[in-house]
């Protein structure tokens, strides 16, 4: 393992970076946003704006590599992103916002679909699992880390903006220089979405509907923090909540999950959704009640979508699980284009509160779903369920096929051990 990590460090040391300057630039728009006096409904557009790109990336990033190679797809979208990030402040204005938000997003799945082809190439069949795991690591640590540095300057200036530029540039440097050419990545072609609903209706839906959550939490839980009056360190300490939450919740969640009917579990966790969401309502401009709020919401957000992909993967075919792996990412994404959408409209006419109404109701309706789904369909017996494997979410579809890959693989080890008698999931 330590010699596998030791081929891998810069990737992940190099994505550390680049999650700490996208973390770090995301929350600040939201911040400078308000400043310029962008309404929320200007701001969620702009928010939106991030997942169009990203999905047109994640789809075009694969010939690119094809055509010209890892090092250079990797050195040349990096590169980009540095420079978009230095045009932010040069024109404040919601639509040339939204167009660099579209080519950021554009540049960053570029540059996940790279570090995730060229980590899958690296690592050892028997490791493969452990690798995504330190990669989904190092990239919440990233965006953990971001928020601390959105404390440092002014956020009416170009520092904050430069500084995550020069993270991005930064973090090229020692990928660049210990890696080696590795093959092409090949992705799938995607499963259509009836023949994914067909296969796993709760599945489809809910990871659209997450979609709408994550994207909305990641992308305006800032601007609820600016409207609802929190200092600038409150805002930073909000937003790096929601994602410690998903951090430390990640192994407990997988933990039950191959333990327990999914369909359960995904009603309890939205369930606790919708309750952080209430806490976080009532809690006003409270900063610990809304810490404990965004924790618990984050914390159920991003295991969420990790246990939706294995309650998908239950009902698929381990030669299905690729070809599906491009539809729920195309899914989800199309939550997180309207999600921010939905609650920036409903934060421009009913207050900074409804932020919190809007993602109540969409972790209602996961729970209510899931509920209708148990009545409608016998779960499948504990030892052929497919283990869980944590995804953060936005994966590309590569990170989510290379998850399943590994989770077909557990199966069968599973199988394996329990004609002889053992059970490898204890």
């Amino acid at each position: 393992m330590l010699l596998v990590l030791g081929r891998v460090w810069a990737l992940l040391f190099g994505m550390t970076l680049i999650m700490t300057g996208n973390g770090l630039h995301a929350t600040l728009l939201a911040v400078r946003g308000g400043i310029e006096g962008f309404s929320s409904a200007e701001l969620s557009v702009v928010m939106s704006a991030y997942f169009v790109g990203f999905l047109s990336g994640a789809r075009m990033a694969p010939r690119l590599i094809r055509r010209v190679g890892h090092v250079r797809v990797f050195a040349a979208f990096a590169s980009f992103m540095s420079a978009t990030l230095i045009a932010f402040p040069l024109v404040a204005e919601p639509w040339a916002w939204v167009l660099l938000r579209v080519l950021f997003g554009f540049f960053m799945s570029g540059v996940y679909v790279t570090a995730e082809s060229w980590l899958n190439n690296d690592s050892p069949n028997d490791l493969r699992g452990k690798i995504l795991s330190a990669y989904m690591l190092a990239q919440m640590a990233g965006m953990v880390a971001a928020q601390w540095l959105l404390t440092t300057a002014d956020t009416a200036g170009a520092t904050l903006f430069i500084l995550a530029s020069i993270l991005v540039s930064l973090s090229f440097g020692p990928i660049l220089l210990a890696a080696t050419a590795t093959p092409a990545a090949e992705t799938s072609k995607p499963m259509s979405l009836r023949q994914l609903y067909e296969n796993s209706p709760l599945g489809t839906i809910g990871l659209f509907l997450l979609g709408g959550v994550f994207a909305a939490q990641a992308g305006m839980g800032a601007v609820y923090g600016t409207q609802a009056g929190l200092s600038e360190t409150g805002i930073a300490l909000f937003v790096a909540a929601m994602f410690l939450g998903g951090l430390v919740l990640q192994f407990p969640v997988g933990w039950a999950s191959d333990r327990m009917d999914r369909r359960l579990l995904i009603l309890l966790l939205a369930a606790l959704g919708v309750a952080a969401c209430g806490l976080g309502f009532f809690a006003g401009a409270t900063l610990v009640p809304l810490l404990v709020a965004a924790f618990a919401m984050g914390g159920v957000a991003s295991p969420l979508y990790s246990l939706l992909i294995a309650y998908t993967n239950d009902y698929l075919d381990a030669d299905d699980m690729p070809a599906a792996s491009g539809g729920l990412v195309f899914i989800y994404g199309l939550g997180a284009i309207f999600g921010p959408l939905v609650i920036g409209g409903a934060m421009d006419r009913a207050g900074a509160q409804s932020f919190w109404l809007v993602l109540a109701l969409l972790f209602a309706m996961v729970a209510s779903y899931a509920l209708w789904r148990m009545a409608q369909r016998p779960t499948p017996p504990v030892e052929e369920m497919a283990p869980y494997v944590g995804v953060m979410p936005a994966s590309t579809p590569l990170a989510v096929e290379t998850a399943q890959a590994w989770s077909n693989e557990l199966q069968e080890r599973d199988e394996a051990d329990g004609a002889d008698g053992t059970d490898a999931r204890d």
